[in-house]
């Protein structure tokens, strides 16, 4: 892997000067933070790559976004593809497109992932979430998509078949974007099963030099676990803690990855609120907000200072750790590897990817078949 001391551009552009216009290009600018565009639609991508951002993604959510921003043009896609693979299923067809939308975003960020030796300028593609019980087809999906653009880099997810994948995966030398991750016990886990593929790539003399892991923690998606947990069990707490639940995770998993010199970046992603952005600038860490929220960013006036390392109000952890989700969340040892499919953000989130498959797989049916 690249070492981001040797080479003065290798987190972010030109960071001579800040922009009193633009709070993400002053982030990218004066901080070590990259930001990454959690979309895959030319426009949005453009648009964010003005702004600073270096690298992008794909999954079945935001491919079937950018699908039906630009309907005309990929219904006649499938047709087309239908029409050249007569016995292709829904599926397959599906996920084609999904392949071109992805290799298509990942075209734009060519000149960013040439100018960052491979560490950034990368488009995030999605293993098939139905393939989650099987850690050879996951590491097989994850070099094919990697064969797709120089630039891909593959979603994984932090489940313990997945762990199993992303150290083969990495040991092959695809470059691994950990994924379904909530809970510093998932990320320190992802983190250790991409040191262990990059070991063994080192022990046979194979090269790491532009390779770039990273390893998500869906912030948001933790606070909305959290949120759900309070309801459901009447918990009394100031709400406004809630807000912090997945902002504590990051900074302490980021905490744990430097004291245990785990060379994969952290990256958040799944914003719900402005903390998510605020209170993790800093780092040599990747900030993932969809495009809706950079443009929230951007409108906000707000001037972006290093606060990653900053700790959590201890009055906030101490409520946030009378529910035993987030202490499960939150602690280094919370969870074993085969409890994280188990854990509610995990299942959650899991079955809304697996509903997107559906939902791709009814796109392109509503389009060959359409009801009479």
């Amino acid at each position: 892997m690249t070492d981001p001391s040797t080479k003065p551009d290798s987190h972010g552009p030109d960071r001579s000067a800040a922009d009193p216009g633009s709070p993400l290009l002053t982030m990218t600018r004066t901080t070590p933070t990259a930001l990454w565009n959690d979309s895959a639609d030319p426009r949005e991508l453009g648009t964010a790559i003005g702004w600073g951002a270096i690298g992008a993604t794909c999954n079945p959510v935001i491919a079937l976004a950018a699908i039906r921003a630009d309907l005309p043009r990929w219904s006649g896609r499938v047709r087309e593809l239908a029409a050249d693979l007569p016995t292709a299923g829904e599926s397959e067809i599906g996920w084609r497109i999904v392949e071109e939308v992805s290799t298509e975003a990942a075209t734009l960020l060519l000149p960013a992932f040439e100018r960052f030796h491979g560490r950034n300028g990368r488009l995030s593609m999605q293993t098939d979430p139905r393939l989650w019980r099987d850690p050879a087809a996951l590491a097989d999906q994850a070099t094919h998509f990697a064969s797709l653009a120089p630039n891909v880099i593959v979603k994984i997810p932090a489940i313990e078949t997945g762990l199993v994948a992303i150290e083969e995966a990495t040991y092959r030398g695809v470059n691994v974007n950990v994924t379904v991750s909530f809970s510093v016990p998932q990320a320190i886990a992802s983190g250790e099963a991409i040191e262990r593929g990059l070991r063994r790539r080192e022990s046979e003399g194979l090269d790491i030099s532009t390779m770039g892991p990273v390893v998500t923690l869906m912030v948001g998606r933790l606070d909305d676990w959290i949120k759900d947990v309070v309801k459901r069990d009447a918990v009394d707490i100031d709400p406004a803690h809630l807000e912090w639940a997945g902002v504590a995770a990051f900074k302490r998993a980021y905490a744990e990855f430097q004291s245990r010199g785990l060379r994969a970046r952290m990256l958040a992603a799944a914003y719900r609120n402005d903390l998510q952005w605020t209170e993790l600038i800093g780092g040599d860490v990747v900030l993932s907000p969809p495009f809706s929220w950079q443009q929230r960013f951007q409108e906000s006036g707000h001037v972006p200072e290093s606060r990653l390392d900053r700790p959590v109000d201890p009055k906030i952890l101490a409520a946030l750790e009378q529910i035993e989700d987030f202490r499960r969340a939150y602690a280094p040892d919370g969870m074993t590897p085969a409890e994280f499919i188990a854990f509610g953000a995990t299942r959650k989130t899991l079955r809304q990817f697996l509903a997107a498959d559906e939902e791709l797989d009814q796109f392109v049916r509503d389009i060959l078949l359409p009801a009479p």
